[in-house]
């Protein structure tokens, strides 16, 4: 069998082994084996480049595709899918009364820890506050301006 036949076989096993064990590790390896492949094939039967120039070009596809891709990746948009300040900010929520006086807020379903941002002053519970960043797991909220506290003359 022909060599570049036997690099476009190999990078066709890694591409369909990396279907089976995804991680994207094995894309580049099956990509720059086709690409070692059809260089070879082009090049044709009459230039004999020898195994360790075959090596040589795998090795040169191999290491361009993962700078490119982890240039891609440095220069692409970061999403935090999942993370806990996913979508929480600007999101309303209610501070609760806890025995211990540590400050919790209820968002949608669940109970988070909270602070106010510096120069706040405490909030009773119930009263109404917005999300206004995310520190670790702990929310940073500020009361709604406008909005009747419980407990406040009307």
């Amino acid at each position: 069998m022909e060599p570049g036949l036997i690099w476009i076989l190999a990078g066709l096993l890694a591409l369909g082994a990396e279907l089976v064990l995804p991680g994207v590790y094995l894309v580049w390896a099956g990509l720059a084996a086709i690409g070692t492949g059809l260089a070879i094939v082009v090049s044709g039967p009459a230039s004999d480049w020898g195994f360790g120039w075959h090596v040589a070009l795998f090795l040169v596809l191999l290491a361009t595709g993962v700078a490119l891709s982890l240039r891609h990746r440095r220069n692409g948009p970061t999403r935090r899918v999942n993370a806990p300040e996913a979508g929480l900010a600007g999101r309303r929520a209610t501070i609760l009364s806890t025995p211990d006086g540590a400050l919790r807020v209820r968002l949608g379903d669940s109970e988070w820890p909270a602070r106010l941002p510096r120069g706040v002053l405490g909030a009773v519970p119930g009263t109404a506050v917005r999300v206004e960043a995310v520190d670790g797991l702990v929310l940073v909220v500020r009361p709604i301006e406008g909005e009747a506290q419980p407990g406040a003359p009307s």
